[in-house]
């Protein structure tokens, strides 16, 4: 069979110009939206003050409210981009059991045990944002049900009866990590806690997430059998930064909550590197006996975004460590 280039009648010079300028840009600007790189327009920083972490569970010494700043996302360019250079200067040492640093595009700049298995504890609230947000519909109300408030420690204390918007409920997993809204979510989103799980896990495979196994929606021990590794928490939290809703409510640091008899509650982020690094634009603590401190954080600037995650670390280390590595990443 003749090719094109046999048969085809010659294009005149200018259409063959216009032709190969739209490829290019094609090129450029196409492709999976999962492998889209991650990089933010973010504003010169101040060098931060350093901070002495609190230990969890105590009062910070200055807390701090109000609207988070936001940031606007780039025209994604899914091409590993000539001249970017790795971090420079030596890793920090990490303390933790496992670790791992990458850039907006995947890129590994550092790695520790990135791919032993381990327990991801709250830190897979990313994974039930992730698939609440993309349901859409966030103004819509949730009924909760009784079977919805077994779940503890850490719990918002909605009741069965109580009304809620989508929107709402979602901000306080995200902000404040509550196990009992986490599991209100599941049951509205799949019918039940199992079908959510079903869903989580599918969730998981398609994003690239291929050495993880999740049993619930909310990170807790039971049931038991869970699991998930740095690298492939990494690429939860890419994901998590591509979907608007979800970087939003991760990166905010303080929120106020109405319970339903109109009680106000201030719901201030578990992440204490969002709090005090100015770099840092989110995303999600962990933490159970099992599991020990772990957390998937990001920090943009100048353009440039790295996504940390630190499993089984101790306390205040985990916080220490993470801003470390997330300096390192940014070159700051």
């Amino acid at each position: 069979m003749p090719s094109d280039r046999q048969t085809a009648p010659r294009r005149p010079f200018a259409f063959s110009a216009i032709f190969a300028l739209a490829a290019l840009f094609a090129s450029l600007f196409g492709g999976c939206q999962s492998n889209e790189p991650v990089s933010y327009l973010a504003r010169s920083q101040p060098a931060p003050a350093s901070y002495q972490y609190q230990t969890p569970g105590t009062t910070p010494a200055t807390p701090l409210y109000g609207n988070p700043g936001t940031v606007e996302a780039l025209a994604p360019i899914p091409l590993e981009l000539p001249g970017v250079s790795r971090p420079r200067g030596e890793a920090p040492n990490i303390t933790a059991k496992a670790a791992i640093l990458v850039d907006g595009s995947g890129r590994v700049l550092y790695e520790k045990n990135a791919d032993a298995r381990l327990p991801a504890a709250s830190t897979q609230k990313l994974l039930t944002g992730l698939l609440v947000a993309e349901r859409g519909n966030l103004s819509g109300a949730v009924r909760i049900e009784e079977s919805d408030t077994w779940a503890e420690p850490t719990v918002l204390g909605i009741k069965g009866g109580e009304v809620y918007s989508r929107g709402e409920l979602l901000r306080a997993v995200l902000i404040r990590s509550c196990n009992d809204v986490a599991r209100a979510l599941a049951r509205d989103h799949s019918g039940s806690e199992a079908a959510f799980v079903a869903q989580l896990n599918a969730k998981a495979r398609q994003i690239g997430m291929s050495n993880s196994y999740f049993t619930n929606s909310n990170g807790l021990p039971s049931p038991p059998g869970q699991y998930s590794t740095a690298r492939d928490l990494s690429r939860l939290g890419l994901a998590a930064l591509r979907n608007p809703t979800v970087r939003e409510l991760c990166g905010t640091r303080s929120c106020v909550f109405r319970m339903a008899n109109g009680t106000p509650k201030t719901l201030t982020n578990t992440n204490q590197v969002l709090r005090h690094f100015p770099y840092c634009t989110g995303l999600k603590t962990g933490y159970t006996n099992a599991a020990g401190r772990c957390l998937v954080s990001s920090a943009s600037d100048q353009g440039r975004t790295v996504v940390a995650v630190i499993l089984g670390s101790s306390s205040p280390t985990v916080w220490q460590e993470s801003e470390a590595l997330l300096k390192y990443g940014l070159g700051l």
